[in-house]
């Protein structure tokens, strides 16, 4: 299995591929649609999905271009389901200068559950805290977080549905338990492990 991240949009979030042999799954995809159908044709695969970890506008502002292009479905927490749509709830509105972003409703609605798409399994676990829907993707050796825990930080709590205690209990009982080995990958930032956020998070470590 291969993963790899692109920087994209003014927010600077990662969008992920995942691939294994000819399945792909993309994760995030925040802006630059072009950009991204460069490097996930590169890779010889095939999209089967678009896996988004929450609903905010630097997380799907490439989503319908994707979803158009592929002609594959979109999978997203019910929670933050009528978020696509909507500047205020996405926060696209709370900046003029973007314009509105937004993305068609989303075909499936994510369970926290096993999923086997193609040849990729994850598990899906609730992560709340920085928004009511957020959610994180498990694989075999690494994890993507989204904007729940990033290295040496957590994702910001002073949004609408946004809440400190529920975002610190959400890594505690969902990412902590994984294997100290595991990666993490952020929805901004560098990637890092369960072990060294574990270790040296501040947020845990006062």
């Amino acid at each position: 299995m291969k993963i790899i991240g692109l920087v994209t949009g003014p927010v600077q979030e990662n969008c992920y591929l995942i691939w294994h042999e000819d399945t792909l799954l993309i994760i995030d995809p925040g802006a630059e649609a072009a950009r991204l159908i460069t490097e996930i044709d590169k890779t010889g695969a095939v999209p089967q999905a678009i896996l988004l970890t929450h609903t905010h506008y630097d997380h799907i502002g490439a989503v319908d271009q994707l979803r158009a292009y592929y002609d594959i479905p979109v999978y997203v927490s019910p929670l933050e389901q009528d978020w696509l749509s909507d500047p205020q709830k996405n926060l696209s509105g709370r900046h003029p200068d973007l314009g509105a972003i937004t993305a068609r409703p989303a075909e499936e609605l994510l369970e926290m559950k096993d999923y086997r798409i193609g040849g990729l399994s994850f598990h899906v676990v609730p992560t709340p805290g920085h928004s009511i829907g957020s959610v994180s993707f498990i694989f075999d050796s690494f994890v993507v977080a989204g904007d729940a825990l990033f290295k040496g930080s957590i994702g910001r709590t002073d949004l609408p549905t946004g809440n400190l205690e529920q975002l610190l209990e959400s890594i505690q009982s969902q990412l902590f338990v994984l294997p100290n080995q595991m990666a993490v990958y952020p929805g901004h930032g560098e990637p890092t492990t369960i072990e060294i956020e574990k270790r040296t998070n501040p947020f845990f470590n006062q």
